[in-house]
């Protein structure tokens, strides 16, 4: 930690900085304020996202817009990631994992996906009596298989890694434990998605991909698990798309 007011180093039993005399609880409160602004500068601006997002979808969907608005969550998403770019950047960092937990990690998204697509049609057709299908959303687009894998298997884990396992852990565990931090953090992500039932499993995924994230200091397990979960499910979609075609 360094002084607010003339950036000398300050060391952990330091009550006052040695240099201009500042107290360390000002500076301590100082960061705090800054952190906690910059949480609530982020779930203001994923907000107007979302809302944007809505209106514009609502109206239907084209390749263009779809690139457009991913285009808009990327650049906002790095733009938050330079207020804590050193902090964010360390978390590119390969982890030293045994060669068992890495078996782990690349067998739990197998198991979450073959769980959440055929638990999610279930419910979907019990209480809709619709069957739900992404890949039908990008069949009408050229190269649609592409642009399909682009935005749902590799878009999200990505940028929705750095967003809320990168940026927004970061500044919540500057002003609130490590579990409440974990368990807010996946909240807000299942509700970015916009579905009551999707809560079900977005949550608790958000949950394993928020420990993971604390226990191992690193982004990538969670980008890894992130990616094959939604490429196993998209491929699931694509294989069954045209028994969704004759339901319309």
């Amino acid at each position: 930690m360094v002084c607010q007011a003339c950036k000398t180093p300050l060391g952990d039993e330091m009550n006052f900085c040695s240099n201009c005399g500042m107290s360390i609880a000002k500076i301590k409160q100082t960061k705090r304020n800054e952190h906690l602004n910059l949480v609530i500068s982020f779930y203001v601006v994923m907000l107007l996202f979302l809302i944007t997002t809505f209106f514009v979808y609502k109206e239907g969907s084209t390749l263009i817009k779809e690139i457009i608005i991913e285009s808009i969550f990327v650049l906002v998403i790095l733009g938050f990631t330079f207020f804590d770019f050193k902090n964010i950047i360390r978390l590119y960092k390969i982890p030293k994992i045994n060669p068992l937990l890495f078996s782990g990690v690349i067998l739990i998204p197998f198991v979450t996906a073959f769980l959440v697509y055929f638990g999610m049609e279930f419910l979907n057709i019990a209480l809709f009596d619709e069957s739900q299908n992404y890949y039908l959303e990008y069949i009408n687009y050229p190269n649609s298989l592409f642009w399909a894998i682009l935005f749902v298997a590799v878009f999200p884990p990505i940028f929705e890694e750095l967003a809320f396992r990168g940026f927004l852990f970061n500044q919540l565990n500057s002003i609130a434990s490590t579990n409440a931090t974990i368990i807010l953090t996946a909240f807000i992500f299942a509700l970015v998605h916009l579905s009551i039932l999707s809560l079900l499993w977005i949550f608790p995924f958000g949950l394993l991909l928020g420990y993971l994230r604390h226990k191992y200091n690193t982004l990538w397990l969670g980008m890894i698990i992130h990616f094959i979960h939604n490429l196993i499910v998209l491929y699931l979609d694509y294989h069954y798309y045209d028994t969704a075609l004759l339901e319309f």
